[in-house]
């Protein structure tokens, strides 16, 4: 029988530095051990590249091609050229996701998705959450005052349990 996938967003959101990467680096195998499938989706904010100097499919891509899939036996990984194209929406982006439970979204922080926002203290950065409403609740190495559900950075534990209640349980 074949598994049947009603796939969940839930972003992060925090400036650069904050640990949102790593915080999701902890949280997949959470997921899945408990036999989630997950995705994950990268906003960068700038030009960046998979591909290596050299090697062959670099080569494609700066000779013009639009599109380069670059293919084993253990994995294959697709790059599309926008050229003067728009950037593509989220939602855009998640119709290309293969059929999974949750995807993560790091960054896209202007999409009305569910969002945890990251925050460390010493980053001395403002909060986010006062002037994002999707932001469901903070992860930060110290104490705020905020109606929404504050949780310990260092319990990636507690982070989980969280976000599968709010994705699975509360809806």
């Amino acid at each position: 029988m074949t598994k049947k996938y009603l796939m969940k967003i839930f972003g992060f959101a925090g400036f650069s530095g904050s640990g949102k990467t790593t915080l999701i680096e902890k949280l997949i195998p959470i997921f899945n051990e408990d036999g989630y499938a997950v995705s994950t989706i990268k906003h960068a904010h700038h030009d960046f590249d998979i591909d290596i100097q050299g090697k062959d499919s670099w080569r494609h891509k700066r000779a013009g091609a639009k599109e380069v899939l670059v293919a084993s036996g253990k994995r294959w990984a697709l790059m599309h050229e926008l050229g003067e194209e728009n950037e593509p929406s989220l939602s855009a982006h998640l119709a290309r996701i293969s059929p999974c439970d949750i995807v993560f979204v790091e960054g896209c922080k202007h999409d009305p998705i569910p969002k945890l926002e990251i925050h460390r203290k010493a980053a001395m950065n403002p909060y986010l959450f006062h002037e994002d409403p999707n932001i469901v609740a903070i992860a930060c190495d110290t104490f705020i005052e905020t109606k929404l559900p504050v949780l310990d950075l260092d319990r990636v534990d507690l982070i989980a349990a969280f976000i599968k209640q709010y994705l699975w349980m509360a809806r």
